[in-house]
């Protein structure tokens, strides 16, 4: 049976030097009212007694815990572990730690993560909202009580609080356009669950790109899926009846599942079915071939939801202003997927 962990206390080093608590806890925090041999003294002998300060007790009196809270989707999916990436490099920089929560696209999970946070006592949540999750409410109450909330590419106007999201709709409109310019005219759609508003302003963008290059809108090329592999794959059965002649798919993970019913068909990749997906996932650019996609600048959407949620921090009682939105603009990608035309 192991030993139980004995840590060092304030009162232990107050004991060791013979003063009082409250003069060994201000000497640590540099309190002015101390002397500076005192205040060395203190730390020489915190450090020789190994003591660790109690960072929970430390928050409890600041009143802040120093840690934000983040709600993300998957952290299979290498998007949102780059988002990750930003969001921890502006928390570090402004000294705060990172609560992970993922919620597995799962609506229960997900309120289960507001509330093991609200009993963290963490200073605010940033979240990307689940595929299931139609009901706000949770994220409504988190806001009644007052915790800095910021969502990230899966947001809900209804919520009104800060985001940070992707143009969408452009980024759709883009690859869809970008396909017609390789000489493409079947141009099929795997779309994802319409409730959420980013696979729904994908569609839109799809659509109006056709519409804008006098294409007609084929009901029989558009299949909606579950947003993944098998997914993709499954969907990518019933349209290849249809004889499409390019795919938009509405993310990566989709496009890959596509692509292997193709390759099964013994169909060409681009020759016979030109194909572009949404995310740039790290999986892209060695595919074979290599996918064309959409790149969301996702470290950048993890640093500005994390801005915002220290600029909500520093207005924390002011709520008078409306909630800032900060739209990034996609960027096409181009790989051999979909370079149909030589050059």
């Amino acid at each position: 049976m192991s030993e139980p962990i004995v840590r060092t206390t304030i009162l232990d080093i107050a004991r060791e030097l013979n003063v009082a608590a409250a003069t060994v806890s201000r000497a640590l925090n540099d309190h002015p009212a101390i002397s500076i041999a005192t205040r060395e003294a203190v730390k020489q002998a915190a450090r020789r007694m190994n003591y660790q300060p109690n960072k929970i007790a430390s928050s409890l009196r600041l009143g802040r815990s120093k840690i934000i809270g983040v709600i993300i989707p998957s952290a299979e999916i290498n998007f949102f572990g780059s988002v990750i990436h930003g969001i921890e490099k502006v928390a570090s920089r402004n000294g705060y730690n990172v609560l992970l929560y993922q919620s597995n696209e799962q609506y229960e999970l997900e309120k289960k993560a507001v509330q093991t946070f609200l009993h963290s006592r963490v200073d605010g949540v940033l979240a990307s909202i689940s595929k299931e999750t139609i009901n706000l409410k949770h994220y409504a109450d988190l806001k009644s009580k007052g915790v800095p909330l910021v969502l990230f590419d899966r947001a809900h106007e209804s919520l009104q609080v800060p985001s940070v999201v992707v143009n969408d709709y452009q980024g759709a409109f883009d690859a869809t356009s970008h396909l017609i310019q390789q000489g493409c005219r079947r141009i099929a759609h795997i779309g994802g669950q319409q409730h959420v508003t980013n696979f729904n302003q994908r569609l839109r963008g799809y659509i109006d790109a056709l519409n804008v290059h006098n294409i007609a809108v084929d009901d029989d090329l558009i299949a909606y899926g579950k947003v993944s592999i098998e997914s993709g794959r499954e969907c990518m059965k019933n349209l290849l009846s249809r004889n499409p002649d390019a795919l938009f798919a509405v993310e990566d993970f989709t496009a890959l599942g596509a692509i292997q019913t193709i390759k099964e068909a013994g169909l060409r990749i681009p020759e016979d079915v030109a194909i572009i997906g949404f995310a740039n996932e790290k999986f892209s650019e060695y595919l074979t071939p290599s996918l064309s996609t959409v790149n969301q600048h996702t470290v950048r959407m993890g640093e500005e939801a994390a801005t915002l949620f220290f600029e909500l921090l520093q207005k924390k009682g002011s709520s008078k202003l409306p909630p800032r939105k900060l739209v990034l603009q996609p960027e096409i990608i181009v790989r051999a997927s979909s370079a149909v035309k030589p050059g």
